[in-house]
Formats: structure tokens, C-alpha cells, sequence
């Protein structure tokens, strides 16, 4: 039982001193941001829209198509 209660008390000590410990490292450097270049010119391609504009056309047919084909009952 005293194992268990040592061990706990490792784990306690070592949650409240990680966040005191990260704290108190040395940072070299502030955070600074990086160059981005040409970071306006968004080219898009030509495949979602053809796709895009392919499902609108079917989507149409399938609704313009509503049951024609179904079997008859004799």
C-alpha cells in the first residue's frame, strides 16, 4: 500500500512542476512569422468545376427521368 501512495505522490510532484518547468525554459528567439510568397496568386484548377458541372447535368436528367422506366403490371 505505501508503493501505491509513493507512487501517487511521483505522479502529483511531476504534474505540478511540468507546466512550471516548460515555463521557466529559455526561449532563444520570439516567435516571428515567415515570408509567404505570392501568397495572393491562388490558381484553381479545371476538374472540380467540370465534376461539379457533371453532377449538376445528371442530377437534372435523373429528375427529369422520374419513373418512365418503371414495368408495367400486367
Amino acid at each position: 500500500m505505501k508503493m501505491n501512495e509513493a507512487l501517487a505522490a511521483v505522479v502529483a510532484a511531476s504534474l505540478v512542476g511540468a507546466p512550471v518547468a516548460a515555463q521557466a525554459a529559455a526561449v532563444d528567439a520570439a516567435r516571428t512569422s515567415s515570408p509567404v510568397a505570392e501568397g495572393e496568386n491562388i490558381k484553381g484548377g479545371w476538374f472540380v468545376p467540370v465534376l461539379a458541372i457533371i453532377a449538376i447535368l445528371l442530377g437534372i436528367v435523373a429528375i427529369a427521368n422520374n419513373g418512365n422506366d418503371l414495368p408495367t403490371s400486367p
